[in-house]
């Protein structure tokens, strides 16, 4: 077995209409299917208000906790959208009209024939020295400083965003998994199924329920770093579905 390389991450999504409900948050799964991808293990999410002292708190326990930390929302240009504020507050730093973003920001508005009112300015906000994330949706960048990554909370910008920022981080070992389909329900295998966890201490092996309208049966997910460890514990939850099946046999 080789070592494997595991680095860590956390997701932060900002804003009240999460929490009220009114907007159903799309980029959580995107992010932990991207991650995944690419051999990253999101390890805890949280979502929380447009309360400064709420991100700041947040922002500095996660960032001290995992080697990477994604938020979303809360960099528009409405007085709500108060992200930029918080990171910066996070990190003790001034949070200015960064002037790359400005220039960005002012030449689409130009080409739009619109006005690059105050407003829209404040999408060029961010903590002074903090690094870009382009956007190539609609060009308000988002940005990373140190280990936290600040994207938009609009799906398909928060996406596109993702898409610019992913080559450049620090990834591990990809999680491999498979799928083993079992006729018994969870009452059935719980026991030896823990047993076989016990035996493979290097594998994650979970199990999903499932009703068909007749009878219970249930998907077991073995997931590993390794292929050989994989093939192992594989190989013996097999076994113990059908010693189940033998066993429900003879009665």
């Amino acid at each position: 077995m080789t070592s494997a390389t595991i680095v860590t991450a956390a997701m932060l999504a900002i804003g009240d209409e999460l929490l009220s409900g009114r907007t159903k948050d799309k980029n959580i799964g995107h992010l932990a299917d991207m991650l995944t991808m690419v051999g990253i293990d999101l390890r805890e999410v949280r979502i929380v208000a447009d309360e400064e002292q709420a991100i700041v708190e947040a922002v500095n326990a996660l960032r001290s906790r995992y080697d990477h930390v994604f938020t979303s929302g809360g960099i528009g240009p409405t007085h709500d959208d108060i992200t930029a504020d918080a990171i910066s507050k996070a990190f003790g730093v001034e949070c200015i009209h960064d002037p790359n973003a400005m220039e960005l920001l002012g030449a689409m508005y130009a080409r739009r024939g619109m006005e690059f009112t105050d407003a829209r300015k404040r999408m060029a906000r961010m903590p002074i020295g903090a690094r870009h994330i382009p956007n190539p949706v609609s060009t308000a960048p988002g940005f990373a400083i140190d280990n936290v990554y600040v994207m938009a909370g609009v799906p398909q910008v928060f996406q596109a965003m993702l898409d610019s920022l992913l080559p450049s981080l620090t990834t591990g070992t990809p999680v491999l998994s498979r799928t083993v389909r079992s006729p018994h329900g969870e009452g059935d295998i719980g026991a030896p199924l823990a047993e076989v966890q016990k035996n493979h201490p290097d594998t994650s092996i979970g199990s999903y329920p499932k009703f068909d309208g007749r009878s219970f049966s249930t998907d077991i997910v073995i997931r590993a770093r390794d292929a050989g460890v994989l093939a192992a514990a594989e190989a013996d939850v097999a076994a113990m579905i059908e010693a189940i099946s033998r066993s429900r046999q003879n009665t």
